[in-house]
């Protein structure tokens, strides 16, 4: 009694951090950069530069500790496809044998899959190039759950996207939610000196892990029944009718462009169709969002930083496009002959800045602890004191 306490942290805790989208732009980046190459040294830099990054910058936070379990993913995922080309061989020919496995027979309705046979370093190097581009991919987006906070980030999203970002954030979170029951059991378990590894371990630690889950699904549940979760605002059928005809147009108009794009026939009419989709598309999400009742409080700036983090993600995957157009050779390394892979400085030093955020993006605030402070009249203990107050 007679004592209060005081912030000893100087800004709000939500406050610190950059923008949440800015990180999933970056992270995005990174990973249409990730899927223009083969190259390994090129896709290990890719790896590398956002292990750093997140390294640097990653709060602590539960959903910030699921960057190992995408590591492990991207890890199985690269074995997994090893192990294919072992066992149902590679469409690529070599002459470089490193294994003889017995060749199961399979009717004519299989023909040109083969179960066993030769095993040859082609092969093999051509299934680690591409399944490397896979984990890639997979660790930049967890670089980008890892950075971004989920919560945020719904609260940046438009008002007409509301619903559909809750089911999202509730999809990213579900993992890194489920990885840290696991962690906490498994830990709880190891100070009661129970097993915590094995089939017998996993088997102590499912059941907690789907009971919390259920849990969490309830609450959230009820959370959302109480914040009057779907209730939308009347707005006259007209408007409601604008908004279906400009999103709906727009999207088709996206597509549209987007094939005249990709395409050599529509080259000249794909920028344009493209450009007007994107206008019509957003102008029906502003209008929709008009339905929406919901209010936010204390919104996330996007300030000078939130555009260097942004923009060095977009300026990987711009410049690796334009590399893998210009030079493919050296973004897609052949394996027959076998010869080691080159690395090509210009698209490495692009790369490269995809470590701008590691020094630009403020670094990660620790929650601010409360100090007590003694009220007014109350005598001071002493700071040399040895004797500790009673809970």
């Amino acid at each position: 009694m007679g004592r209060s306490l005081e912030w000893s942290g100087r800004r709000p805790l939500h406050r610190a951090g950059l923008h949440p989208g800015a990180w999933w732009l970056w992270a995005l980046g990174l990973g249409t950069a990730a899927t223009r190459t083969t190259n390994p040294l090129l896709l290990a830099l890719l790896i590398a530069a956002s292990a750093y990054v997140v390294a640097a910058r990653r709060p602590d936070t539960p959903t910030a500790h699921s960057y190992s379990a995408f590591a492990r993913l991207a890890l199985a995922v690269l074995l997994i496809r090893l192990l294919f080309a072992v066992v149902l061989g590679s469409p690529v020919p070599g002459t470089h044998v490193l294994a003889t496995l017995p060749e199961v027979p399979l009717p004519d309705w299989a023909q040109g899959i083969r179960l066993g046979g030769r095993v040859t370093a082609e092969g093999l190097l051509f299934a680690l190039y591409d399944g490397l581009k896979l984990a890639a991919l997979l660790i930049c987006v967890g670089a980008a759950n890892a950075l971004a906070n989920p919560a945020r980030l719904l609260k940046s999203l438009p008002g007409a996207l509301y619903e559909m970002g809750v089911a999202v954030v509730v999809a990213l979170t579900f993992a890194p939610n489920l990885i840290a029951d696991v962690q906490r059991l498994r830990a709880a378990r190891r100070l009661r000196g129970r097993p915590d590894r094995g089939v017998r371990g996993l088997l102590h630690v499912g059941l907690p892990v789907l009971e919390g889950a259920l849990e969490r699904s309830v609450s959230l549940a009820a959370a959302m029944d109480a914040r009057g979760y779907g209730r939308s605002a009347d707005v006259p059928a007209r408007v409601r009718r604008t908004t279906a005809a400009l999103t709906l147009g727009g999207l088709l108009g996206v597509c549209a462009g987007t094939y005249g794009l990709l395409t050599a026939e529509g080259g000249t009419y794909g920028l344009p169709v493209l450009l007007a989709g994107l206008a019509a598309a957003l102008a029906g999400l502003h209008l929709g969002g008009r339905r929406s009742l919901r209010t936010r409080y204390r919104p996330d700036r996007w300030d000078v930083r939130a555009w260097l983090v942004a923009g060095s993600g977009a300026a990987v995957a711009v410049l690796l496009t334009l590399a893998a157009s210009r030079d493919p050779e050296a973004l897609h390394p052949g394996v027959v002959p076998l010869v080691a892979p080159a690395l090509p400085l210009w698209p490495a030093a692009a790369v490269l800045l995809g470590l701008l955020p590691a020094f630009v993006a403020p670094a990660p605030a620790s929650a601010p602890a409360f100090r007590p402070r003694p009220a007014s009249g109350s005598v001071q203990p002493s700071h040399t004191s040895s004797l500790k107050e009673p809970s």
